[in-house]
């Protein structure tokens, strides 16, 4: 009898060690998801709130924008859109531990690369000669034939005819890739689309360590017509055969003087050694419509982005055209 209890007594020991072990399992476990949707949660709700203050800074944006198209009818880096960073510095004081950061880019004195062919869908020549001269600086390392090449290949991909164009690629082209597709035949919708067009590698569009991407300079909105007044100086380099790197550099300088007046597009022919230089009127402007709005929610090293493209047009609400959140 008493090796009998002994055993009993072994045994409830034994299940009672697996009881508490259960127990200690199944505890850790339930204290680790507790804490882990209490963090998912907190993660969860401080998400929510700094995209709400990034939705901010595109309110903010709005209203100065919006100001600005009713206190002139021209647009310039002189004026307080062109100061984001001013705009982000304030909203310190709007938050408790957060502020947004604000950037606005004129995509307006960017390139409009569906404005390359016409209504007749053939070249628009002063808008070839810009991209031409535009490919071809430097700092993009492209050979002429290179740049014709690109061309040829960026119009096929536009224009709605299956024709070739010299070196460019139709569907024929990209139906024989290993991964075949069809070529679009209509406009860029997003400058992304462009890496699927003959030639256009990664490098080139996004750059790398040999030089910046093109996309910087390019957008798919707008009537073609640039704003010199706010355009990249490797955009105003390419607005004409006679622009050199020194004239560049003056009517950089000459547009950020508050004392120069930028109303008429003609305003780089009073800069020194300029009065002979002859641009396209076809190709400038000194008024924005389009912009690109970047806002950041911010808080110790938590973030929360969104970004839109908007239309803005005097006497009319401001058009979101383009929306993301990432």
């Amino acid at each position: 009898m008493q090796s009998v209890l002994k055993d009993n007594s072994g045994f409830a020991l034994i299940l009672t060690i697996l009881i508490l072990s259960l127990l200690m399992v199944l505890t850790f476990q339930f204290n680790s998801s507790m804490w882990s949707g209490l963090y998912s949660s907190a993660n969860l709700r401080d998400g929510i709130r700094l995209g709400f203050i990034a939705r901010s800074g595109l309110n903010c944006a709005f209203a100065v924008l919006s100001e600005d198209a009713f206190e002139s009818d021209y647009d310039s880096l002189q004026e307080p859109w062109a100061h984001s960073k001013e705009l982000s510095l304030n909203s310190v004081a709007m938050f408790e531990n957060s502020r947004f950061q604000v950037e606005i880019s004129d995509l307006s004195g960017r390139i409009q690369i569906n404005r390359l062919i016409g209504e007749n869908g053939k070249y628009d020549e002063a808008q070839k000669k810009l991209l031409t001269r535009f490919l071809s600086s430097q700092q993009f390392r492209l050979s002429s034939e290179e740049v014709e090449n690109l061309i040829d290949a960026i119009k096929d991909w536009v224009d709605p005819d299956d024709d070739v164009t010299r070196f460019g690629a139709e569907n024929g082209y990209y139906q024989s890739l290993e991964n075949p597709y069809s070529c679009k035949n209509g406009p860029v919708e997003s400058l992304g689309e462009m890496l699927l067009i003959k030639g256009m590698t990664e490098e080139r569009f996004f750059g790398g360590e040999h030089g910046p991407g093109i996309s910087n300079y390019l957008t798919i909105y707008g009537d073609g017509k640039i704003n010199i007044n706010t355009a990249d100086p490797l955009i105003l380099s390419a607005l004409s055969d006679d622009i050199d790197t020194e004239m560049v550099r003056d009517m950089a300088a000459y547009r950020l003087d508050e004392r120069n007046d930028l109303k008429d597009p003609g305003w780089h022919r009073k800069v020194a050694g300029m009065g002979h230089v002859t641009i396209e009127p076809a190709l400038i402007k000194t008024s924005s419509t389009y912009f690109e709005i970047e806002s950041a929610g911010i808080e110790g090293t938590m973030n929360k982005k969104v970004a839109a493209v908007i239309k803005r047009e005097e006497g009319k609400p401001i058009q979101i055209l383009a929306w993301k959140v990432e």
